[in-house]
């Protein structure tokens, strides 16, 4: 059956799994009315049945029929706000009509070639009746990011083995948006055998566009698995009317879309790139934080996924960062740029800043922090600047006697210049470029040389 997660609280495009239920059909009910989101007390088998047939669209008779109980054993879709053509609350989609994809990781069922043909299908039934075009890239970050992989797979939804989840696939969005991952323990295949590829993508990428469920059962997006012919198969008319309500109706040639204009800004940069450095990052209420530019990637701490948002969303006033780091005492959170920085509780900016970084000791020649880390069992916090380091005291107010010191002595094994810096799970971790050391600082000791975007979510 499809499953629906609602994970929008945790700042997650919502996202639709794939799933074949084999479980008896009186425990399938029990399931039903547990997950549906109208659901009330149902008190009899009529009820039960009623609301079945309701769900489904079926006629509605209040007895378990042979139809009733067919649709039943049917894999099927959990998310259950089903109607007429949906779509997922607030209407997430593309903003614009060049959407990019790629397969990080195939499936050993078929070739590369009759997967990509497969998949290159699937989305045209979606090209060809409204102005989105899909690009198909090789390298980099793409929107829709496609891969086929077993278990835990990078995300927060775990495949479960044969014959259990399908795959799954995020509605539009930042990060993981628009993302669609496929069972690798499934048997892949082209024909009504097994789980048929061009079935499965095609209605995946529904959700990848922001289509939610239909009711009719001819749909594409009804909540049930149904073999279907590829061979000429075009979208119906329920979800092309879905996909035409979010991005309109494709016309003649002359109304094609053109070429994008050329970005005003800089390009996001890739976070999987082996080369991506950090600008800054820093542990804050239990989620790390990268920046880059004008971007910050959260990685969750509760379910390790990563999400990315403009910094000024976050934190207002603020389009780029030298160094950052949160003094956990009071919960409050320091941002530096150039000979300045500013204090926030959450993400709410408290009163008086800007001040100047000389508030902490430095003198007028440092004019910029290029990173900083609290180390939370000294109540030191460790300022880098150039070559140097400096230790401030945080309880006392004020900077640690003796310093500035050479980063390479006091730190050895890291080298003498540290990017961005941050603490996890007790150890220390020191970036230069896009390389990182892993550091124990009780024993001042290098541990392991890491690349920048194993923190990324990167394959």
């Amino acid at each position: 059956m499809f499953y629906y997660y609602d994970v929008a609280l945790v700042f997650l495009p919502q996202t639709c799994t794939v799933l074949c239920d084999f479980i008896c059909k009186k425990h399938f009910i029990n399931k039903l009315l547990t997950y549906t989101s109208t659901a009330v007390h149902f008190n009899s088998r009529f009820d039960s049945s009623l609301k079945m047939q309701e769900f489904f669209g079926l006629e509605v008779t209040g007895q378990l029929d042979s139809n009733t109980l067919e649709v039943m054993d049917r894999p099927r879709c959990g998310f259950t706000d089903v109607t007429r053509y949906s779509h997922f609350e607030g209407r997430p989609k593309w903003d614009k009509s060049i959407i990019t994809y790629r397969v990080t990781d195939y499936t050993t069922d078929l070739s590369h070639r009759e997967v990509d043909t497969v998949l290159a299908k699937a989305l045209k039934l979606y090209s060809d009746v409204t102005p989105l075009v899909f690009k198909k890239i090789d390298s980099g970050t793409a929107d829709i990011m496609i891969k086929f992989k077993a278990a835990a797979h990078g995300d927060f939804s775990p495949f479960d083995g044969p014959q259990g989840v399908l795959a799954h696939a995020f509605s539009p969005g930042e990060g993981h948006g628009g993302d669609t991952h496929f069972d690798e323990d499934e048997t892949w295949t082209q024909t009504s055998e097994g789980s048929n590829l061009f079935v499965v993508a095609a209605h995946e990428f529904g959700h990848a566009l922001g289509l939610a469920h239909s009711q009719l059962q001819t749909a594409l997006m009804y909540p049930t698995y149904q073999y279907v012919n590829p061979s000429g198969y075009k979208l119906p008319d329920d979800d092309k009317k879905g996909v035409q309500a979010l991005y309109g109706v494709r016309g003649t040639p002359d109304s094609r879309p053109k070429p994008q204009p050329r970005p005003t800004s800089e390009p996001l940069p890739d976070r999987c790139d082996r080369n991506f450095n950090f600008d800054a990052a820093t542990l804050i209420q239990g989620n790390l934080y990268f920046f880059k530019d004008g971007n910050v990637w959260k990685k969750s701490s509760s379910w390790g996924g990563i999400s990315m948002k403009k910094i000024s969303s976050v934190w207002a006033g603020i389009d780029k960062v030298d160094a950052v780091y949160e003094y956990k005492t009071n919960n409050v959170v320091r941002i530096f740029k150039g000979n300045q920085y500013r204090s926030f509780r959450g993400n709410a900016a408290l009163p008086g800043f800007p001040k100047s970084i000389s508030h902490f000791g430095f003198p007028s020649s440092v004019t910029k922090v290029d990173a900083a880390v609290h180390v939370s069992f000294t109540s030191k916090t460790l300022f880098f600047v150039n070559n140097k380091l400096w230790s401030y005291d945080e309880r006392r107010g004020r900077m640690d006697r003796g310093y500035p010191k050479f980063i390479h002595r006091e730190l050895p094994g890291i080298g003498s210049r540290v990017d961005a810096a941050f603490e996890n799970r007790g150890y220390l971790y020191f970036t230069n470029g896009p390389r990182q050391t892993e550091y124990h600082y009780s024993r001042r000791r290098a541990l392991r040389k890491l690349l920048n975007n194993r923190w990324m979510d990167c394959e």
